[in-house]
């Protein structure tokens, strides 16, 4: 695959084998795009061309697959690329993708069917200067702070 400007952690669903990239944005949006495993080869996920889904440069990307989600610069700045949530131990977040953003360090999942999301969720949970998730061998998800600590994401007593 090929159209990224600046990919900033990527995965693979633990059950469908789906790709998932966070790309940071040049000045506008940031995006979340996925690719299932069988389509991953060769595909334009069309940087420089769009940013987003906003045309961004000259040129031709008829080819561009678009991102299944993308957000504004609003506050938010450098998309943080997480993980499909396969754990246990949180209800209702089965195969919702968490990822998050440098300049809010708020901890967000979308919910896809297909490719439109159906849930979005901001849990309320920052975690200061967001650089990354981790997964562990039972699908809990891990956020990593680039102030030191690594949070643990448990459900809510």
């Amino acid at each position: 695959f090929y159209g990224l400007r600046n990919p900033w952690r990527f995965s693979f669903d633990r059950t469908t084998d789906d790709l998932w990239i966070a790309d940071v944005g040049q000045n506008a949006v940031e995006e979340i795009d996925r690719l299932p495993f069988a389509e991953a080869a060769g595909a334009n996920l069309g940087w420089r061309v769009f940013e987003g889904t906003q045309r961004h440069a000259d040129g031709n990307a008829d080819d561009a697959v678009p991102p299944v989600y993308e957000y504004p610069h609003d506050g938010r700045c450098s998309i943080t690329g997480g993980y499909v949530y396969r754990g246990t131990e949180i209800d209702g977040l089965a195969g919702a993708y968490l990822y998050g953003d440098f300049c809010d360090g708020v901890i967000r999942a979308i919910a896809l069917d297909g490719d439109e999301v159906v849930d979005e969720r901001d849990f309320g949970i920052q975690a200061p200067e967001l650089v990354s998730f981790g997964e562990d061998a039972a699908g809990e998800l891990y956020a990593l702070s680039l102030s030191g600590p690594v949070y643990r994401l448990t459900a809510a007593e």
